[in-house]
């Protein structure tokens, strides 16, 4: 075969890429394409965070491209048929794809086999090139999937993965039309958060090299740290496809020690809800697990958990960081949900959505489903458990340095007391520009516990 395509969708890497080394296998010269999707836009996912995060994947795969006699091509429009019209231009007899797990990508997937086989061209998807293991390699006995997490994580475990692909040293090009590289405002529109990472494979590598060094060690006593930010912060570039999960496990593992084998079980959760979401599709939008739940309807409330003013300052601290990191810590994450789901007693959905509008690691897999799995109509095997604010802020925050961070108005208050400000005097509290709590934790609680029905 003279020609093959390699169509880049959330691997944006030349390190252990199967799509990539797959084309170049089969063809002696590759199209490395990129589609900036307009389905993207029409389905509301393009967001300024990812834009610029993207914009910068772009580049930088561009650019290791070009060492390699190479470049990116890019085409704009509907992916399916701008593909298809390169594979025609070129006379390319395959076009190769990473596999997914969306209802999105699977969608996709579906189209762009028929269109492909209709012109009389192949397609190869490749598995593990998003996850370590592929939705639906490991399945419980007489069900298409696993529904919870442990026994899941032991088939995984027991996975034989992959072996790593190492970086192709040239990349043969053909003669073909490509739009220039796009910008992140011709992406989306608006501004993005002020302290965005910067994205690309190269970018991943060096946070990847230095988190090893540092962080790697001490990752099974530390990742819950709120003040410490001790977690890898490596979820864009895995989204993205900058680092390979296939890599990372296979270089955890052989670094042994607790904290890698932490840090490879965080790997496996986010496995675990690609085959949730590849088996149940439209648990993106509805209950995985109904409890007939009938969400409050507050936009008052509803906006200050947004904007970061609840009068709760562990939780005004990680809406905070979200707007202003496109990135929020995980443990934020999940105190911050259930907050919203169980103490306002609001819809995951809505939530979830302000979460993919800013998080630059936006995935509707893991978003989704660790919503669900914190509101409680998920794969959480207590669906009624609440995290406290009060509680976690104590336990995961206990100075106060947190909060202090992310919420200045209070930085005047030291230690533990920064936690729980309205217990000041009156006088005293009238010194810090910080709102009352918009509810009661009792309240909030017990209005949870009737509308589920639990005693």
């Amino acid at each position: 075969m003279d020609v093959s395509v390699a169509l880049f969708t959330s691997d944006l890497r030349l390190r252990d890429n199967p799509v990539l080394a797959g084309a170049l296998r089969a063809a002696r010269a590759v199209v490395p394409l990129f589609v900036v999707d307009s389905g993207v836009a029409a389905a509301g996912f393009a967001v300024p965070n990812r834009a610029a995060f993207l914009a910068d994947c772009l580049a930088d795969l561009d650019e290791a491209l070009r060492e390699r006699d190479g470049r990116l091509v890019v085409r704009r429009g509907d992916v399916v048929e701008e593909t298809c019209r390169v594979a025609a231009e070129t006379g390319a007899g395959e076009v190769h794809l990473a596999g997914g797990a969306s209802g999105f990508a699977l969608r996709r997937e579906e189209r762009l086999r028929a269109a492909l086989t209709a012109d009389g061209r192949g397609l190869r998807v490749h598995d593990a090139v998003v996850t370590a293991v592929p939705p639906g390699a490991v399945l419980p006995t007489g069900r298409d999937h696993y529904a919870v997490f442990t026994p899941y994580f032991r088939r995984w475990s027991a996975e034989a993965l992959r072996d790593v692909v190492a970086a192709p040293r040239a990349v043969p090009v053909p003669e073909v039309r490509s739009e220039p590289l796009p910008r992140a405002a011709s992406l989306a529109r608006g501004e993005p958060s002020p302290a965005l990472p910067e994205g690309g494979e190269r970018a991943g590598r060096r946070r990847l090299d230095a988190w090893r060094r540092t962080g790697l060690t001490d990752y099974a006593d530390r990742h819950d740290d709120l003040p410490g930010d001790a977690t890898s912060r490596l979820s864009p570039y895995l989204h993205f496809g900058c680092l390979s999960p296939v890599e990372l496990v296979t270089r955890a593992r052989q670094a042994g020690g607790a904290g890698a084998e932490a840090f490879v079980r965080q790997l496996a959760w986010r496995d675990f809800h690609h085959q949730l979401l590849a088996a149940r599709p439209d648990a993106a939008r509805h209950d995985y697990r109904t409890r007939h739940d009938h969400w409050r309807q507050d936009a008052e409330e509803l906006a200050a958990w947004r904007e970061g003013r609840t009068g709760y300052p562990v939780v005004d601290a990680a809406m905070r960081q979200l707007a202003h990191e496109g990135w929020m810590h995980n443990r934020a994450r999940l105190l911050s949900a259930s907050f919203l789901t169980k103490t306002l007693y609001l819809d995951w959905r809505a939530g979830a959505r302000h979460f993919l509008d800013l998080l630059v690691d936006g995935d509707i897999a893991n978003n989704q489903l660790n919503w669900q799995w914190v509101a409680g109509t998920g794969s959480d095997t207590r669906p009624n458990r609440v995290l406290n604010p009060l509680a976690q802020a104590k336990r995961f925050d206990p100075t106060g340095e947190y909060v202090r961070r992310w919420v200045p108005e209070l930085a005047g208050l030291e230690g533990a007391a920064v936690h729980h400000p309205w217990r000041l005097r009156a006088a005293e509290r009238a010194r810090y520009a910080y709102p009352e709590p918009i509810v009661d934790l009792d309240d909030g609680l017990a209005r949870f516990r009737r509308a589920r029905g639990v005693d």
